[in-house]
């Protein structure tokens, strides 16, 4: 009998070093996934990975360059066919995972991103902005999406590398809208895929010092870097209005957050490369216009 070549899954595990417990546990998980090749890398942002068990090679950061670049050094330390990302307090509870990712992409090609669905893993109920659609429903049903919460997130490579890879500038928040924006330019899908599960604590997005500045700040920048020109105003003022709504009895909040808009617009946001207005119409027929 021929020998069957499994295909490869490169594997981004980004970690600070501050979870030594939880990192072991998704690192474990990874490498429990059967009926593929696997290159695993842990990319350390700010900090030298150590101890880590066979078959898992270490990339050590001088210093944190943000979780869009932590996660693009370690896709270029990595190969393969495929290219999963982790986040260090992320695992993967099915050992068939990643052959269940791509036979979903085999089957149906023009996916080119895929977000399983998060759960905590001590049975606390996941909160809905973990499903990213406007209609949240059953979270296990599945549905194309216009953004990934990054946690876990899947790709063929070639997508990946299309794509032009995460966001270094962003550093923190948005970098998954952008990438699913991409895909779509591709003329593939972003994919929610309900069915399939990948753990995650429940933690508040606030939690990180800078979350209302950078928040409004890499609105600003998505809209100038990823849309035609027409639709930068209208995605930035819709976005403006509902954090005006959302957080008018909180000033503090609102002062930091217009800091952020007011940042976005003054600074340089790095690349243009406006989504194709066809990408648009495709976008808009398929549930959500990049306007909203």
């Amino acid at each position: 009998m021929p020998e069957t070549t499994l295909p490869t899954v490169g594997v981004v595990v980004l970690t600070q070093g501050t979870r030594p417990d939880d990192l072991a546990r998704g690192i474990r998980s990874i490498q429990s996934q059967r009926d593929v090749d696997l290159d695993i890398v842990v990319v350390g942002n700010g900090w030298q990975p150590t101890g880590l068990t066979e078959g898992v090679r270490a990339l050590g950061l001088a210093e944190n360059l943000g979780i869009p670049a932590g996660r693009n050094r370690g896709a270029a330390e990595v190969r393969g066919d495929y290219i999963f990302f982790l986040d260090d307090d992320a695992s993967i509870p099915d050992a068939g995972f990643l052959a269940d990712c791509i036979a979903l992409v085999s089957a149906e090609p023009d996916i080119g991103l895929i977000q399983p669905r998060l759960d905590d893993p001590t049975g606390i109920a996941s909160p809905r902005r973990w499903i990213p659609r406007i209609r949240k429903g059953d979270p296990r049903q599945p549905s194309n999406v216009f953004s990934c919460l990054e946690a876990a997130v899947f790709l063929p490579r070639p997508v990946f590398d299309a794509a032009g890879g995460w966001a270094d500038e962003f550093f923190y928040a948005h970098e998954g809208i952008e990438l699913a924006w991409r895909v779509w330019d591709q003329g593939k899908r972003a994919w929610y895929a309900g069915e399939l599960e990948a753990n995650h604590p429940v933690v508040q997005p606030t939690r990180h010092a800078e979350y209302y500045r950078l928040n409004a700040r890499n609105r600003v920048w998505l809209a100038r870097r990823n849309l035609p020109l027409p639709l930068v105003p209208l995605y930035v003022g819709s976005w403006t209005g509902i954090q005006v709504l959302r957080w008018w009895r909180n000033p503090v909040v609102l002062k930091a957050w217009f800091a952020g808009w007011r940042e976005g617009w003054r600074a340089n946001p790095g690349t243009r490369r406006p989504l194709r207005w066809r990408t648009v119409v495709r976008m808009t027929r398929a549930g959500r216009p990049p306007v909203i």
